[in-house]
């Protein structure tokens, strides 16, 4: 079946299981097939952390694969999607895993990245590719799927439906009072993560010049514990700690509270995009160009070029796209006084927006 598809399909599926990062990435994705095929039923293949953020999206079947369970997780997967066949299939996850789990979902159409970016083997699963396009934002990538589908018009709404009751959260443990700056120190890979010291000197820099409460969000592991404990041990101004005491749904009602987000190259930090909140993204060990808050290009503080050399003797256009920098140190690039200029320029701007 030739693709661009010359009017709406039935039905497609969307294979992204993870990581939350790019799962926001992809409800610009959804958004747009909504808004374009309005009757296009849609099913979303994703794993189950992941599926407890974007569970109560409407007009959309999610089919949870558990990692955790092993090949009985990908037998229940099997077993649901058994005697079913889509009029195309969206593989938009560069992995073995994904791989093996699109194999469950039968379509004539098997779309996926172009071959170079074709990580992992994935152009062996798939037989249509995504125009070649270098050096994108990956939210940008992914929108190659939908113009190679004839969807021409972009989408950017991410409306991550919060419950009432992750608001009540927010509300009872932030209550009432001067504007809210979240700190979220940690990623899921521990060497794009500042230091303890520096995340500690921004938060009474905000206290101290904008009078504003310091939040710090995050999950329950020992790493993000330390870091918790770190900053709040070093900082003046003593900031409400909710690291480990939130779900994902309640994370993003606390998000949806701030004025700005401070966090490295992490899930939340997409997260506070989806709920309209900026960030100021800290960028070292990873290039943001690829993968920064979407629309946060302005309050980026980035050392990935030096980063580049000093690892690799090459600039960042000698290098393949999304070459990443896992040494020691590397985010100590980062000046204190950068960060907290950055927090400058951007409380002027929303000074500027409110009179």
């Amino acid at each position: 079946m030739p693709l661009p598809f010359t009017s709406p399909p039935a039905s497609l599926c969307l294979l992204r299981l993870s990581a939350l990062g790019d799962i926001c990435h992809m409800l610009p994705i959804v958004r747009t097939i909504q808004h374009a095929w309005p009757h296009t039923k849609l099913t979303w293949i994703i794993g189950r952390i992941e599926h407890g953020l974007v569970r109560d999206i409407p007009d959309i079947e999610f089919v949870v694969l558990d990692k955790a369970h092993g090949l009985r997780g990908y037998a229940h997967l099997r077993r649901h999607l058994y005697g079913r066949t889509f009029d195309a299939l969206l593989h938009m996850q560069m992995s073995l895993r994904a791989s093996l789990a699109s194999l469950f979902a039968s379509s004539p159409v098997r779309l996926g990245f172009d071959r170079p970016r074709a990580q992992d083997f994935q152009w062996l699963f798939t037989n249509h590719r995504i125009a070649a396009r270098e050096r994108e934002h990956v939210q940008d990538s992914f929108f190659g799927f939908v113009d190679s589908l004839g969807i021409r018009t972009r989408v950017l709404r991410w409306d991550v439906p919060i419950p009432d009751d992750a608001h009540a959260f927010a509300d009872s443990v932030l209550g009432q009072g001067p504007p809210i700056l979240v700190i979220s120190p940690c990623s899921s890979m521990s060497y794009r993560n500042w230091h303890a010291a520096g995340y500690a000197a921004v938060a009474d820099y905000a206290a101290e010049h904008y009078g504003l409460r310091v939040v710090l969000t995050g999950g329950s592991s020992t790493i993000e514990r330390a870091y918790a404990q770190g900053i709040t041990a070093q900082a003046s101004c003593k900031p409400i700690d909710l690291v480990g005491r939130t779900d994902l749904k309640q994370l993003l009602a606390v998000l949806a509270r701030a004025t700005a987000v401070v966090a490295p190259d992490s899930g939340p930090a997409h997260m506070a995009t989806a709920v309209g909140t900026p960030v100021i993204g800290l960028y070292a060990c990873t290039n943001p160009d690829r993968a920064r808050p979407y629309l946060s290009a302005d309050y980026v503080v980035s050392h990935y070029p030096e980063a580049i050399q000093a690892k690799y003797g090459r600039g960042v256009d000698e290098v393949t796209w999304g070459t990443r920098v896992r040494d020691e140190g590397t985010m100590e690039r980062i000046t204190v006084a950068e960060v907290t200029a950055m927090l400058d320029r951007f409380m002027a701007r929303a000074d500027k927006r409110t009179k």
